[in-house]
């Protein structure tokens, strides 16, 4: 019973209400939100804070949602395990992962684990925004850059450079920027991160990392978006190596300001430390290691 109480508890974080969770799960608002005063009751705290729209996470939320992971992981592990043997492989993975990246590298491994293991069941969410994996109910997601959250275990799947490109009828009509303050001049094709629009670029100048200011008319939060339009000529991006390593090599888009460029930055795997130990998500993460060594 507890158990079905912290899956009720899972959902409502990760559909972000209570109204949408009772339709997940066929049960009427007024039946969740018992059952999440008789959770409260059982711990005897307070694990959300609700207002009419929305809701936060109290500490204790915060911690029971941590600890539901973990346990749940467990449960449906050994659940496998009795059901089906020790040797087969089985049950859902959630993993999260950069759009671009998401579409043209990790959904190709993806279908290779299948193939391999046709009992797991894959949901994958595509993302260039901040996913909360504790909140949100993923196994492990993907990312670009250092680990913020020491809460997660992280494994490193590879540097990962950035380039500033552009298509060459681009560069025909508006020319090639030799500096990067010439970027002032040009279309710059910004990534926008939740709230936060990329209108800073780094660059190493004189041996000192400097942040140029860039803009333009074209901005989204998706990176596939981005690539798509400067592969169409519409401006200047600058876009992992992962993302546009074919057209570089067909000669879709050229490197721009090689001289001036950051070094890479990690491209790497987190996950709650209790995912790792489930056979099937850690087999993923080998997978993954093994395509981006």
């Amino acid at each position: 019973m507890l158990l079905d109480q912290l899956r009720l508890f899972l959902t409502i974080l990760d559909r972000g209400s209570m109204a949408a969770a009772a339709r997940d799960l066929g049960l009427s608002p007024a039946t969740v939100s018992e059952r999440l005063a008789a959770l409260e009751a059982h711990y005897g705290a307070r694990l959300l804070l609700r207002t009419t729209r929305s809701f936060s996470l109290t500490e204790e939320g915060r911690a029971l949602a941590d600890g539901a992971q973990h346990l749940l992981a467990e449960a449906e592990e050994l659940d496998a395990r009795i059901r089906l043997g020790t040797e087969r492989i089985a049950g859902p993975i959630r993993l999260s992962a950069p759009s671009d990246l998401g579409r043209n590298r990790i959904a190709r491994v993806l279908d290779d684990f299948q193939q391999d293991h046709p009992e797991v069941e894959i949901d994958l969410h595509l993302s260039d925004g901040y996913v909360d994996l504790m909140a949100q109910g993923y196994d492990l997601a993907v990312r670009y850059g250092d680990l913020q959250d020491s809460s997660l275990m992280v494994r490193r799947l590879a540097d990962c450079a950035r380039h500033v490109c552009a298509a060459p009828a681009y560069l025909d009509r508006h020319g090639m920027p030799e500096h990067p303050d010439d970027l002032a001049r040009h279309n710059c094709l910004m990534m926008r991160f939740g709230p936060n629009t990329d209108r800073f670029w780094p660059f190493v100048i004189d041996s000192r990392q400097r942040r140029i200011a860039v803009r333009g008319n074209r901005t989204a939060n998706d990176g596939e978006a981005v690539r798509a339009w400067c592969v169409a000529g519409h401006g200047i991006a600058r876009k992992s190596e992962w993302d546009i390593a074919e057209e570089l090599a067909d000669g879709r888009l050229v490197r721009l300001l090689t001289d001036y460029e950051t070094p890479p930055i990690g491209l790497q795997v987190v996950y709650p430390a209790g995912r790792g130990h489930i056979r099937r998500i850690r087999l993923l993460i080998d997978s993954l290691a093994t395509e981006f060594a």
